[in-house]
């Protein structure tokens, strides 16, 4: 809904401003140089990068217009209390006691009160957290090393994740230079007909003006600031992984498992991180169920 808005507001600002300087609508109206802008665009999208890339972009896009966040306040709270439970079952009955939950989350009892994160949309985290749990099980690898290998996951997915958000940048950053090409096509017809009045030579060289503005409000009102918002999306999905190694890590470093939910805590954003009174009171339900 805020991308929405946004669009509004620089649609409003730019043509409100043109009106109130007593600009000519009707020579905007330009649908074949929005043609050549949008075409030559979305060629240049398509040529630039592969399948993947093309598929995830456009899997992205409508992600955005999402007012909701995915990952707020209720969904950290949960999960910090399914790793108490996980990590204090594990440390009173040992990590192999945690093996058929591992396995089968959508049927262990130890799960099934956290439908959010059972929940088909957070799979990735579900994953994250399975795998390395089943590593912590299995006892053959070390606290360093699984550390080491969660950083190289987390990298991997950073980078995956801003793949849309480099080639929408990338379009944007194109487009002022296909208005350019839009504006001198115009010119060109303009010159080509010089025989015309000054009247209608006006015309078509304001038409052919049209290009370059065009191309600037599309690169820096619309197409740069979805690449943004991308990066801000996947900067802020980041956190619930980080949550979960964090917590991981300082129970594998041998910290009680409330002692341990205390440090992923303390990794999340301030606006979306649980107090600590807000936690311990979570965690005592638990304790209750």
């Amino acid at each position: 809904m805020l991308v929405i808005i946004g669009f509004v507001i620089v649609l409003v600002s730019v043509f409100g401003g043109y009106a109130l300087q007593g600009g000519h609508f009707g020579v905007l109206y330009q649908p074949l140089e929005v043609l050549i802008i949008v075409g030559a665009a979305v060629g240049a999208f398509v040529a630039g990068n592969d399948g993947k890339t093309i598929k995830a972009t456009l899997k992205a896009l409508p992600r955005l217009l999402m007012s909701s966040k995915k990952h707020d306040k209720a969904l950290y709270l949960d999960l910090l209390a399914l790793l108490y439970v996980l990590l204090s079952k594990g440390r009173k009955d040992g990590m192999m006691s945690l093996e058929a939950d591992v396995d089968d989350p959508h049927k262990s009892p130890l799960f099934a009160p956290y439908p959010i994160i059972l929940s088909a949309s957070d799979t990735p985290v579900l994953e994250f957290l399975t795998d390395y749990l089943r590593l912590i099980v299995g006892g053959n690898t070390d606290s360093h090393e699984i550390g080491q290998l969660m950083e190289h996951e987390l990298e991997t997915y950073k980078h995956e994740g801003q793949v849309p958000a480099h080639s929408l940048t990338r379009v944007g950053d194109a487009l002022p230079a296909l208005g350019i090409v839009a504006a001198v096509l115009g010119v060109i017809h303009a010159l080509a007909s010089a025989d015309l009045p000054p009247a209608e030579m006006g015309q078509l060289i304001a038409r052919a003006m049209v290009g370059t503005f065009l191309g600037i409000l599309l690169a820096y009102g619309f197409v740069s600031p979805l690449g943004t918002l991308v990066e801000h999306k996947v900067n802020e999905s980041l956190n619930v992984y980080q949550c979960i190694r964090v917590t991981l890590m300082a129970s594998l470093n041998g910290y009680a498992p409330q002692l341990a939910v205390e440090f992923g805590r303390k990794v999340l954003g301030a606006h979306d991180r649980p107090s600590f009174t807000e936690l311990d009171k979570h965690v005592r339900e638990v304790k209750k169920r």
